[in-house]
């Protein structure tokens, strides 16, 4: 089914860029992620329980779009490599948190540091104006997106 026809300018080659540069950012995540040793959903995971603070496996699991047992896995894996502990929570003995540690604070502050250096790589040709123009565009963009979810 074909419905290009009917979408406005151009909204065919932006999904299109987009999709591409998504692959781009990903392929190179993965292998930025490999050199440390974890894998997406355990940078996921540790991105967000730098965020939120500590959280439950179910807590987790929901906010990674993850079962439950896969959650468990995951989070059995970073704990093994000392990026996360399981602690029990001080106002309820039965409710285990995930808690993470600096050497998870570590890796997130250098798989970022290494993804902004690869950014800026790829920036360092535009001026200052163009850098900008991108972000605003994408800001706009964002904020739409956004707004129809």
């Amino acid at each position: 089914m074909v419905v290009e026809a009917s979408l406005p300018v151009h909204v065919v080659e932006i999904e299109q860029e987009l999709r591409q540069i998504a692959g781009v950012v990903r392929r190179r995540g993965r292998s930025l992620l490999e050199q440390f040793g974890i894998t997406p959903p355990q940078f996921d995971a540790l991105v967000i329980l730098d965020r939120a603070g500590d959280l439950t496996i179910g807590e987790l699991s929901n906010r990674l779009y993850l079962a439950y047992s896969t959650t468990t896995d995951l989070v059995d894996r970073l704990e093994r490599a000392g990026f996360v502990v399981r602690s029990r929570d001080t106002a309820d003995r039965r409710v285990v948190l995930v808690k993470l540690q600096e050497k998870g604070k570590q890796v997130i502050e250098r798989v970022l540091d290494a993804r902004r250096a690869y950014l800026g790589v790829v920036l360092e040709s535009l001026d200052e104006s163009e850098r900008l123009q991108i972000l605003k565009v994408l800001n706009v963009l964002h904020d739409r997106m956004l707004g129809t979810e």
